[in-house]
C-alpha cells in the first residue's frame, strides 16, 4: 500500500489506516473474537498506523489492543491514541491527567511507548487551556520517551486554527471533513505544510452518511441532508458501485493527507476496504457524485463549545 510522510515526522503512513474506535463497540455490539481478528487483519493487509482513544468503549479499545498487541512486532505499525475525553460529558485536559492517561493507555496496550498522542474532541472545553496547559504537559511525555508525536483531533475548523496559531504541534487528526460531501479540510493544508505540521483524515463514509447502510439514531444530518446522500447511494448502486467504494477512494487520493482512518470490528470489512483502496476511481462516476451532493457540499454540524465553532451553515 502507498506510503506518505506526516509532516515533518519521520513517519511514513499507509494510504489507509486502522481506526479501533469500534474495537470499543462505539456503533454496535461486537464479537470479541472478530475483533481481535480484525487488527490482525489490518496489519496482514498493509496498514500500518493504528487509532484509538481510551474514550472508545471508556477503554475498551485499549484493552482489546493490548490483547493482539503485544503479538505483532512493534516495528510493523505506528500506535496512536487519545487524551482528555473519558466519557459522552468527561472531559480533563489538566497536565494532571495527561501524563495519568498516557500510563494507562501503555499499561492497556502493554506498550513501552505511543507514536502519537492527540487531545481528543477539545472543541468541548476552552481552548486556551489546551494550548496554555494540555499541550506543554504533552511535549514533556515527550521529553520522557514516552510519546513521540502530540497533535489534536477533533471536528470544527475554527479549533484546528485556534491550535496552529497558538501552539507547537506536530500533526492534526480531521474528520468527517475530507470526504465527497465535505472537503472543508482542504483549508488547512496550506497552514499546515508552512508549519511542517502532518495531517491525517478521518470517516471517509461520514457515519455512514455516504455509504447504503442506514444512519445511527445519533447522526445530525438534516432531511435535506440525507435526501440528497440518499440520492447519490442510488445513483451509485444504479451502476454497480457501491458509494461506500466510491467514498474511500476519494478520501485516501489526496497526498497532502498522510493518512485516512476509518475502522471496522469486521475483519470482512476491514479486507473489502484494502481492495477498493487498490482499485482506480471511477472519474466519471465521481464527477456525476459530486454534481448531485452539490447542494449539501460543506454542510456541517456544531460540535462542542459554540465559540469553538464557525457559524453553522
Amino acid at each position: 500500500m502507498e506510503t506518505r510522510r506526516l509532516g515533518n515526522t519521520d513517519m511514513d503512513l499507509t494510504a489507509l489506516s486502522f481506526g479501533a474506535s469500534s474495537l470499543g463497540a462505539e456503533f454496535r455490539r461486537v464479537d470479541i473474537a472478530e475483533a481481535l481478528k480484525s487488527v490482525h487483519v489490518a496489519i496482514d493487509n498493509g496498514m500500518n498506523f493504528i487509532d484509538t482513544s481510551p474514550y472508545y468503549g471508556r477503554g475498551m479499545s485499549e484493552v482489546l489492543l493490548g490483547q493482539v498487541l503485544p503479538d505483532i512486532p512493534r516495528s510493523s505499525y505506528y500506535l496512536g491514541t487519545k487524551l482528555g475525553r473519558y466519557a459522552p460529558q468527561h472531559f480533563d485536559f489538566s497536565a494532571k491527567r495527561v501524563e495519568e492517561s498516557i500510563d494507562i493507555s501503555l499499561e492497556r496496550m502493554r506498550q513501552d511507548y505511543l507514536d502519537i498522542v492527540l487531545c481528543h474532541d477539545l472543541e468541548y472545553v476552552e481552548m486556551s487551556q489546551i494550548v496554555e496547559e494540555t499541550l506543554p504537559a504533552l511535549r514533556r511525555q515527550v521529553e520522557k520517551g514516552k510519546v513521540r508525536y502530540i497533535g489534536v483531533s477533533g471536528y470544527p475548523m475554527k479549533m484546528f486554527k485556534y491550535v496552529l496559531e497558538n501552539a507547537d504541534i506536530d500533526v492534526i487528526l480531521t474528520y468527517n471533513h475530507y470526504t465527497l460531501q465535505n472537503d472543508m479540510a482542504l483549508e488547512l493544508v496550506p497552514i499546515c505544510k508552512a508549519k511542517g505540521v502532518g495531517i491525517m483524515n478521518a470517516a471517509p463514509f461520514s457515519a455512514r452518511l455516504l455509504t447504503s447502510a442506514p444512519l445511527p439514531e445519533w447522526h445530525k444530518a438534516t432531511k435535506e441532508v440525507r435526501e440528497v446522500a440518499k440520492a447519490a447511494a442510488d445513483h451509485c448502486k444504479a451502476t454497480g458501485i457501491d458509494i461506500a467504494q466510491l467514498a474511500l477512494q476519494y478520501s485516501i487520493a489526496n497526498p497532502e493527507f498522510a493518512t485516512c482512518v476509518t475502522g471496522s470490528a469486521n475483519p470482512k470489512r476491514i479486507a473489502e476496504w484494502v481492495g477498493w483502496a487498490q482499485q482506480p476511481i471511477d472519474e466519471t462516476l465521481l464527477a456525476e457524485v459530486l454534481e448531485i451532493l452539490n447542494p449539501i457540499h460543506n454542510w456541517y454540524y456544531v460540535e462542542g463549545r459554540p465559540e469553538n465553532n464557525d457559524k453553522q451553515v
